[in-house]
């Protein structure tokens, strides 16, 4: 946060505790008791030491909930730069377990720590002491899971997660991208580390299967789709000789960069990657593989959470915690039902001015899509110009945003392919986090398996919605406030995270990024209207049990997205029930809190300034940015 913003808000802070009350310089009035004086200095010596003391638990328990996570969940910790002193333990060699007793564990100890966070007493404290335990308890809560349910498991990004095996998430996705993209191999000491870590996934998928049978026999059933879906990724990932597994040849990348060992030393390391590969890795996979197929005969053909056992709390719960909202399902059904009508109307203006008249919305933007102006070639060639264009597009918009935004990130933001053996389940679109010491920069993942599905006036949005000032900006800036909690740092509150890179892109609208580009701008209400529709299909398929082919058909047919992209997000929500509501429900709450500074400042509104105030506090419940944006309007008064 720059200091002026701080000093803005610490000096708030400080006159609404002491008030103004006004002075009389007539010394009879002014003469007070010394006793009383003195009384009242120990009484205001003891309340500070109190809130001291308070404040002084509160750190410990933040401490304690950051390492009772990542002793857990070592691969994120790695994923994060975390060192041992972070942790508390070496976790570079280390590997996750996902067994029910050790999910149990977890769960109830950070239960035990957002509760303890939650009691304590703050009287005086300023704003950002407040701010830090509401956030810290909600965050411990939301990585503990909904107490009433012992299924799923713990993700460091989603929360509660319900269906260990599937195919966008889980150890079996995340752990293997982890020590391909984030470990660090710069030393023997280093690359001996990833070889144990490899020697250990009999271990890891072990551990699943007890999870995934333990959820079973509560009658909590994946949905058949989304088993097949990571079957396909299970044999894919092991579909390759071990020496041509993509293990072997990060690593091998990697150790040649690696000085200080001879030629010799880095073959003999090379060969114990495709030993744990071929002896342990792959047997590893089979094993899940073979466990999931089995359980494919009791998998549901139903699409929603609702046909699980208590369906509907858990969804509640994700609305909650994934939506940041009290709403039911059937009022944020009606909400995306209200924004598909409103966008799409916007969107026929605009084909309308094009000359592209003729049927739906959804048919003119499928007629668009087929134009092979706006395609990529779907080749070699083709990918490397689509990768260059994003990087243009992440310059040209960084330079323009410098007047809205005051403060940059340090952290720099790379492009990146989804590897092939993760594409077929992975969004268009993904962001992940920088490690904290900024040895890896924060990654755009931009899906390359179907080249009609990014057409050429869809990019520029995704863009802006990824990077900058989208995911990246926004999960750099967290990262920068060294002064907060560490989980706070870190915190995928998903309704404001998603929210904010939904409205990046309207602010990349507002910056003139469109102008005389009405193809891109379109691109760019498609995009909004996906976010629109997801709010009526996500709450279509968990609470009023559409089937998925009714997801698909209502997708494809709003929207005119790519059949391979609407496919692929259909199933996603199935696997993620809540997760797509963050974005739209996010963006509607920032900008009526824009335009209610708007109204309250007038010509003194700095949409810099307001930028700031939302950044800068960190990823918080839209509870808590109401109320830094109410506390930041009271200090401009």
């Amino acid at each position: 946060m720059n200091n002026k913003l701080k000093n803005s808000l610490l000096a708030s802070t400080i006159m609404a505790a002491l008030g103004m009350s006004g002075c009389d310089n007539n010394n009879d009035a002014v003469a007070i008791n010394e006793s009383a004086i003195e009384s009242k200095k120990a009484s205001e010596s003891a309340g500070n030491s109190a809130e001291n003391s308070a404040e002084q638990h509160l750190t410990k328990l933040y401490l304690q909930a950051k390492q009772s996570l990542f002793k857990q969940r070592a691969l994120s910790a790695t994923m994060f730069g975390l060192s041992e002193q972070d942790v508390g333990l070496i976790v570079a060699d280390k590997m996750e377990v996902f067994a029910s007793a050790d999910e149990a564990r977890l769960r109830a100890e950070l239960l035990s720590i957002s509760n303890e966070i939650a009691n304590i007493q703050l009287v005086d404290a300023d704003i950002t002491a407040k701010n830090n335990q509401q956030v810290m308890a909600g965050l411990t809560r939301y990585f503990a899971g909904d107490p009433n349910f012992t299924v799923g498991f713990i993700d460091t990004w989603m929360g509660l997660s319900p269906f260990i095996v599937n195919q966008i998430n889980g150890p079996l996705i995340d752990i293997p991208r982890i020590m391909q993209n984030d470990q660090s191999i710069t030393s023997e000491q280093e690359a001996l580390a990833y070889i144990a870590r490899l020697g250990q996934f009999d271990k890891l998928t072990a551990s699943i299967i007890e999870k995934q049978t333990f959820d079973a026999a509560q009658n909590w059933l994946p949905p058949k789709v989304t088993l097949l879906g990571a079957i396909k990724y299970l044999n894919g990932f092991i579909s390759v000789p071990a020496e041509q597994h993509s293990f072997v040849k990060v690593f091998s990348d990697k150790i040649e960069k690696v000085d200080s060992l001879s030629a010799e030393q880095k073959q003999g390391l090379i060969k114990q990657v495709i030993t744990k590969v071929s002896e342990v890795v792959y047997p590893a996979f089979k094993s899940v593989t073979k466990a999931s197929e089995q359980l494919l005969t009791q998998s549901r053909d139903e699409s929603g959470i609702w046909a699980q056992p208590k369906g509907s709390i858990y969804y509640q719960d994700a609305i909650k915690q994934l939506g940041d909202s009290e709403l039911t399902p059937s009022q944020i059904h009606q909400i995306g039902l209200d924004e598909v009508i409103r966008i799409s109307s916007a969107m026929d203006k605009t084909l309308q001015a094009q000359g592209y008249k003729i049927g739906s919305v959804g048919e003119r933007m499928v007629a668009l899509n087929e134009e092979p102006r706006f395609l990529y070639e779907d080749s070699k060639a083709g990918r490397a110009e689509l990768l260059s264009d994003i990087n243009g597009y992440i310059s040209e918009i960084t330079t323009k945003m410098a007047p809205v935004f005051k403060t940059t990130p340090s952290y720099q933001v790379e492009v990146k392919a989804f590897p092939v053996e993760v594409q077929d389940g992975a969004p268009g679109g993904q962001y992940t986090s920088p490690a904290v010491d900024g040895s890896k920069p924060g990654i755009y993942w931009i899906n390359l398996r179907d080249m009609k599905a990014n057409p050429k006036f869809g990019l520029k949005t995704l863009t802006y919605h990824e990077a900058n000032p989208g995911h990246h900006w926004q999960i750099a800036l967290n990262l920068d406030q060294a002064e907060l909690p560490f989980l706070r740092r870190i915190a995928p509150y998903n309704a404001y995270a998603e929210g904010w890179a939904l409205y990046s892109e309207q602010v990349a609208f507002e910056l003139g990024m469109y102008e005389n580009d009405p193809f891109g701008d379109l691109g760019r209400l498609q995009a909004e209207l996906f976010r629109a529709v997801r709010l009526v299909v996500d709450t279509g398929l968990h609470d009023k049990r559409w089937t998925r082919e009714q997801a698909i058909s209502y997708m494809a047919e709003k929207t005119g997205t790519a059949e391979s992209d609407v496919i692929a997000e259909i199933e996603r929500y199935m696997a993620w029930p809540g997760q797509a509501l963050g974005y739209k429900l996010g963006m509607l709450k920032i900008l009526s809190l824009r335009e209610q500074a708007k109204r309250r400042l007038g010509d003194k509104f700095d949409l810099a300034e307001f930028h700031d105030v939302v950044l800068l506090n960190g990823a918080v419940p839209m509870a808590v940015l109401s109320r830094n944006i109410n506390h930041w309007l009271d200090s401009k008064s």
